[in-house]
C-alpha cells in the first residue's frame, strides 16, 4: 500500500480538512504537507481507533493531530 492510498481510503475529507487547518494554525511558513505525509500512516491508524480506545490514551479524535505531531511541532 502507498501512502497516496491511506489518503483516499482512510481519511475522510472532512478529517484531512481538519488536519490541514490544524497544520496551517500550528506550522505556518513550515511545509505542512510533507509533514503530514510522513506521518500520515500514524495519523490513520489512530483514526481508526475507536473514541473509547482514544480516551483510555487521554485523547479525544480531534486530540489526533497534536498528538502525532507533538515533537516537531510548538505546543
Amino acid at each position: 500500500m502507498t501512502e497516496t492510498d491511506l489518503t483516499i481510503r482512510f481519511l475522510s475529507a472532512a478529517w484531512r480538512r481538519d488536519l490541514d487547518l490544524f497544520m496551517a494554525e500550528h506550522a505556518p511558513g513550515m511545509n505542512a504537507y510533507m509533514l503530514t505525509r510522513a506521518r500520515l500512516a500514524s495519523v490513520a491508524r489512530m483514526h481508526a481507533l475507536s473514541d473509547a480506545e482514544l480516551a483510555g490514551m487521554g485523547l479525544a479524535r480531534r486530540d489526533i493531530p497534536a498528538f502525532v505531531m507533538e515533537d516537531i511541532l510548538p505546543g
